[in-house]
């Protein structure tokens, strides 16, 4: 009886555990990672660079030296940013995604109704970031 009692305990304990696995998964199908370059030109085209300065002067990360706005794939924004900083931290992406596309939509007229996509490289041209921030 013993040991019906502990198979049917490890049962309990299996089935709880894969029910909570299950319970943290969901419906939504993963998304595709936007296919992109993985490195660009250190130099940012002069419409980049400029957005950059007014980015810059209205308060924003001084690492940044170049922001284009393109179209993605579906109609969805594109923001390139180029930045001196090559550290690879999330907190400081974050800040500067945040920063970016807050500058983007209330000083420069840009809409991400769609979301966005944005890929930042370094000081070298490498990616260090690319996200797919779609609604």
């Amino acid at each position: 009886m013993g040991n019906t009692l502990r198979r049917g305990a490890r049962a309990a304990l299996t089935a709880l555990a894969g029910a909570a696995l299950l319970a943290g998964c969901t419906e939504e199908p993963p998304r595709q990672v936007m296919p992109g370059p993985t490195s660009t030109s250190t130099a940012a085209p002069q419409d980049a660079a400029a957005l950059a300065e007014r980015y810059r002067a209205a308060g924003g990360d001084p690492d940044v030296y170049g922001i284009q706005v393109e179209e993605g794939p579906g109609g969805v924004p594109r923001v390139v940013v180029r930045t001196r900083n090559a550290d690879q931290e999330d907190a400081i992406f974050r800040r500067q995604n945040t920063s970016v596309t807050a500058h983007l939509t209330t000083k420069e007229g840009a809409s991400f109704k769609k979301g966005y996509f944005i890929d930042v490289f370094g000081p070298d041209g490498r990616l260090i970031h690319r996200m797919d921030a779609r609604s």
